[in-house]
Parts: C-alpha cells; structure tokens; sequence
C-alpha cells in the first residue's frame, strides 16, 4: 500500500473555478461546487471517491473485519451502567447482547423492585440508518417522559413525550430542536429549545403546556444577536429555571422560579463582552463560576437570590494564577471543586463548616478524573470516574465523611488478554519553538525500545479550550499490542495547562496549535521514539484543520495521517454565516470580514495553503449530513491535494452517505470506522494482522 497500483485510477473532479473577493484580495476556488448537497453530479462524485476508496483498500477488508472483532470481544455487550437515584428512582442504561443500541429503564425506590422500560432503543431504531435518542427528562411527578430523536445524524432533534404510567405515546411532535428540554414544578409545562432551520443555530426557548397544540408554544426568549446559542435547564435544586445565552467569551443568563412557569425571567447578569460565568442554586443563595475582575483561571463568588447582579458578587474561592477551576459540585455539607493544576485533575473537597479541606488522591501523571452524576444535595457520598492510559474507567462511590471509597463499577476488557501491568505510561515536556514546554501523554507497551522504529499514532486537537485528557481505551489495545506508541500532543488551544494555554492557541495565536504540534512531533523523533518513516498522526473536526495545517507545514515529518471530519476551508466557512455554527466561532477563529483575521487565516487554512510538494499518505473522512463541518470541505480538499501533490502516496475519501459529525450510530457501527482507519495505519506500517 506504499504507492498507489496504477490500474486503479482516483476520480477527478472537475474544475469549475469561482472566483472569491474579499478585502480587495481574490481566492480562486475550482471546487467551489462540490456544495451543492442536492446536486447529482456532486453525489456521484462523493460516491466515485468511495469506490477509489474501497478498491484501494480491498486487500485489508479482511483484516478491517478481524479489528472490528477484536476490538468487539473487548467489550462487555450486555453491559449496565451504574444506576443513580432521582426523585425516588433508580435509572439504568443497559445493553443487551448482540444490540447496538441503550435500554433505558427505571426502579422504583430499591434495585431490587421491578425494571420499567422507558424505551429500547433497539426497537426504536428499526428502520432508520441512523438513530440517536437524547435529553431524556421526566417530569417531576414521574409520570412522563420528555425525549429528543435524530434519525438524520445533524443533530436536529424532535421532541415526544410519553406517559410513562400508559405508555401512550402523545400527538405532541415539536421539530427543529436541541432534544433537550426541562419540566416546570407543575409536570405539564415543557420548556425548551429551538434551532434555526437554516443555520441550526440554537435561538429561541420556548414553552409548551402538556395537552395543547404545538402551534400555540410561547416564544419566551429569542437571541438575536448569531454568535450566541441559547439553552434551557433547571438547577439542581429544583426550584429555578435557567435559561442561558454563551459566545465563546460571553454569558448571560435568566431565572424564574419552577413553580412559576408562567411568570416572567429575571436576568442574572447581563452580558458584557468577555465576562463569563456559570451558575449554580443553593439554599437561598446563587454561586457564582465566573472570570470576573481579570480572574482567568476563574473563581466562585456566592450571591443572594433576592438581588443577582454582579456588584452582589462575593468571593468563595478566591482566582489562583496556577488552578484552573473547572467546574464545582454543591451539597449540604460539601463543596467540591474540580481543579486542573499543571494539566493534572484535582478534586478538592471542602466542609462548608470549615472543618474539612483535602484533595483526593491520583497516583501519576496520566490520568482522568471527574466529578460524575450527583443529583442529591443531601448526601455524603460523591460519585466520581477515574481511568488512566493503562487503567480502565471506574466509576466511584467516594464517602466525604469517613473518607473510605467504593468502586462500583470498573470498566471489564473482555477477551483474557488484557493485563495493565502490561502497559507503561509517561508524561513528557517537548519544548516549541518559541521556549514553551510542550506535554505529551504516551502509553505503550513494555519492552519498547528507543531505537527509532517504533510506529507513533500523535494525537491531537487543540481548539475551543477542549482539553483531550489522558484516558484509558479498550479500542486503542489494537495498536498498542502491535507496537504503536499512542502520544496526545496537549497543544496550545486546550485549557490543559489553565486558560492562557488556551488563549495562547486560538485567533491571532492560532498557528500555536500547528508549530506545538509538529514540535511535538520533532521531539519524538529526536528521542528516538520514532523516526519519521514509522510517525502517524490523527485528528478530527477541528483536530482535522491540525492535521490539515501540520501537512502544509512539514509533511516531510509524517508517513501518514488520518483526518476525519476535518475543518479545512476556512476562510469560506467563515465568510458563510449560513452555515451551522459560522457566526459563533468568530471569538475562536475571528471574524474574516476584519481584514487582520481575514489574511491570518488565509495563512493557514489547509484548503488555501495545498500547494505542489510531497504528502504524506492520507485517510480523510466525513459525513454527507454533517452540520458541524460540512462534507464539501474534505472533498473540496481532497481534490485539490489530489490536483497538486507531487507524490505517489495514498490519499483516500470515505463519505459516510448516512451520517453526519459523530459518524455512525450504534456502538458497534463506530467500531467499524475506526477497524478503517487502524487497518490504515498499520498496512502503511507492514502490520498486516
């Protein structure tokens, strides 16, 4: 699979140049008309690539099929999820053998009392060749269902309700929606949140009363300005209704009591560009997560209810220049803080009473730790997940009083062969171009040896201030016991190292991301984990402009590379505020119709910048019904790689024609893609099983 078999010839597609002006400045774009979805001519092309495709890879379909097995035997397939109470319920998600898709189901008081189906997703999916459920919420009395369903795979949601007593399934069918929505106190007062049909941006809230047409739902909230998206959830105390409007810098949110649902909401704070925050409600008082006064990392203030504006705000933990506050969990007793210092989770708990102050314990320097589902105020127990590059997930019963913990559930790997004393980890310091230290989390497995031949899979992302934290995969076992060393490159634009290494990797700095990663990569190969002949790299989404832009940059570097759902035309997508997503990114990217971010991101953007020189070997995939990066970008970018590259190397589309940004449904379907995209890696590599 070195070079390509010479009988088999890719589809060219065909040039029909547009010319793009902007600022005085003209991009020429030849395949500007691979966006017109309806289109036959571009569906037929969409599918001569997945021809090249499959023909490409013919000689390892048989050993797709043995990934996708072995990864398979891994998994428990009737798995149960550990089951938390709420409001007198035990819930459960379970999976049966053989099923691709969640039961959902519900014990009344004991674990002991008999299962009640809420829904088998299993039956619900007949028919569709996409199906995801989501934003289940039952209504206080416990009698109904809420619930959203995407049979589409763009993340447009259509909310039902059921009456979980008959089982009836009522009229109400309410479209173009987030799938997530939020009972009042009554248990027949519905809010929840729309979508634009053409932008599928989140805009409007509204409110629907159990019985009566969808046609009368009140309009409660609308938000105009199209670099906001709109939210609706009720606090964990139950007595108040939040809507919420965010940019990428800037929140706002309103209140109004559950038992009050026609009433009308009060704003909390109002927005002023850059001041974000986060609430939560407490007996009688708001606490505050917020970056007010320069507080970077962020702080948590406390608030009375009575008067919520910010001049209010008091100090509960203070802003620290080297903890990252992440988010904070309240109860009676308790509160507790999830932290990252030096990239690491900490959690921090703390007696309100002063009495008690302590971190609970981690162990080394690749790990995973977060504060789980904890709907109870009342409690002493805190339920937190914990899982390592060589450690799978458990999920946590933490005493806060007596200290003691109660692992109730650790993730079983099937199959017999999985020892994690197998396994090493390390965290290491690459060091950029511009001095800054660099970590890296690698895992593999013993016995490697440094001697510049092991195959290296860099991972990475590095946008939004989305954090890849090191965690465990029973998947990736694939790879590492065919002697790959998996590293995630913790680039600037995560919040691995506190908000600055985010700030630091976005807008103006956003070539940070870039330079860290293929400093990353130099690094490895320096130290002889690898050389550049055996170093693949593998990002999606945003992850696949890192990939886009690293291969501009120093292709040299990598012999291949796999980018799936990539964002790779930039400047265009940007331009184009009728796109899902466009207008509130321009705090991330900013917003080309400023000419300094115009020319900046034309100076990256991976479509803009292909030029005649040798790539690496390459698999790029996308989704026909994407909404968040639309599957024109990779064709366009596949075609026009196709039209310059100057080498002989594999470079492959595979269009998922029934999914979208997520890829396919049902846990074992996904299974598939990633069996395409090892067998990728390792027949580059020579591994042929």
């Amino acid at each position: 699979m070195s070079t390509l078999d010479t009988e088999v010839k890719p589809p060219i597609a065909d040039k029909k140049s547009v010319n793009l002006q902007k600022h005085n400045d003209i991009r020429v774009d030849e395949y500007f008309w691979l966006n017109e979805r309806e289109n036959p001519e571009v569906v037929n092309y969409l599918k001569l690539e997945n021809e090249y495709n499959k023909r490409m890879t013919t000689h390892t379909e048989d050993f797709q099929k043995q990934l996708f097995e072995e990864m398979k035997s891994r998994i428990k397939e009737d798995d149960t999820s550990v089951p938390y109470k709420k409001n007198g319920y035990w819930y459960i998600t379970r999976y049966e053998i053989g099923k691709d898709y969640p039961i959902y189901s519900r014990k009344k008081e004991t674990l002991e009392a008999e299962e009640e189906i809420l829904f088998d997703c299993n039956k619900e999916a007949e028919g569709h060749n996409y199906f995801k459920m989501s934003g289940l919420n039952v209504s206080p009395d416990n009698t109904l269902i809420a619930f959203g369903v995407d049979t589409v795979s763009r993340r447009n949601y259509t909310i039902r309700i059921k009456n979980l007593v008959t089982g009836e399934l009522y009229s109400e069918t309410i479209e173009t929606t987030t799938g997530g929505s939020t009972w009042a106190a009554d248990s027949k007062t519905l809010f929840y949140t729309k979508k634009n049909e053409e932008t599928l941006r989140s805009d409007k809230i509204y409110r629907h009363v159990l019985g009566n047409s969808v046609s009368e739902d009140v309009e409660i909230f609308n938000e105009e300005d199209d670099t906001f998206n709109t939210f609706v959830y009720k606090t964990k105390s139950r007595e108040y209704i939040v809507i919420g409007s965010s940019s990428t810098l800037t929140s706002e949110y309103r209140i109004l009591r559950a038992d009050d649902p026609t009433g009308e909401f009060k704003v909390f704070q109002e927005r002023v560009r850059g001041l974000e925050y986060g609430i939560a409600h407490y007996n009688g008082h708001f606490y505050v997560l917020t970056n007010l006064d320069n507080a970077t990392n962020f702080k948590l203030m406390k608030v009375s209810e009575v008067d919520t504006s910010k001049e209010n705000w008091k100090d509960v933990i203070a802003h620290r220049e080297d903890v990252l506050i992440e988010d904070v969990e309240i109860f009676k007793d308790y509160l507790v803080i999830n932290e990252r210092h030096n990239g690491l989770n900490k959690i921090n708990i703390k007696r309100w009473d002063g009495t008690a102050d302590y971190y609970l314990p981690f162990d080394n320097e690749t790990y995973t730790a977060f504060v789980g589902t904890n709907l109870d105020f009342n409690t002493k127990y805190l339920r937190y997940a914990y899982n390592s590059l060589t450690t799978p997930n458990s999920v946590i019963d933490f005493d806060m009083e007596s200290k003691e913990k109660e692992v109730k559930k650790e993730q079983e790997v099937l199959g017999g062969k999985f020892n994690k004393s197998d396994y090493i980890s390390e965290r290491i310091w690459a060091t950029a171009e511009d001095g800054t230290k660099i970590p890296i989390s690698m895992v593999y497995r013993k016995g490697i040896q440094k001697d510049g031949n092991n195959p290296v899979l860099q991972y990475g992302y590095g946008s939004y201030g989305s954090t890849i934290d090191p965690y465990f995969s029973t998947v990736r076992l694939s790879l590492l016991d065919r002697g790959f060393i998996y590293a995630i490159a913790h680039v600037r634009g995560s919040e691995y190292l506190g908000r600055s290494w985010y700030e630091d990797g976005k807008l103006l700095k956003k070539k940070n991301t870039f330079t860290d990663f293929i400093d990353c990569s130099k690094f490895l190969i320096s130290q002889n984990y690898t050389s550049s002949d055996h170093l693949y790299a593998m990002g999606g989404s945003a992850g696949g402009l890192l990939m886009g832009a690293v291969i501009n940059m120093a292709p040299e570097l990598y012999n291949g590379i796999v980018s799936a759902v990539p964002f790779v035309d930039v400047v265009t997508t940007m331009l184009d505020d009728s796109i899902p997503l466009t207008t509130g990114e321009y705090d991330e990217w900013g917003n080309p119709n400023e000419k300094k971010y115009y020319d900046y991101m034309k100076s990256y953007s991976p479509y803009d910048n292909v030029v005649a020189q040798e790539y690496p070997h390459m698999l790029v995939t996308t989704g026909l019904h994407d909404s968040q990066v639309q599957y024109w970008e990779p064709a366009k970018w596949v075609a026009r790689l196709r039209e310059l590259k100057t080498d002989d190397n594999i470079l492959l589309l595979h269009t998922n024609m029934d999914a979208g940004h997520g890829g396919a449904s049902g846990r074992f379907e996904a299974l598939k893609e990633v069996a395409e995209e090892y067998a990728f890696l390792l027949d580059l590599e020579g591994i042929k099983g």
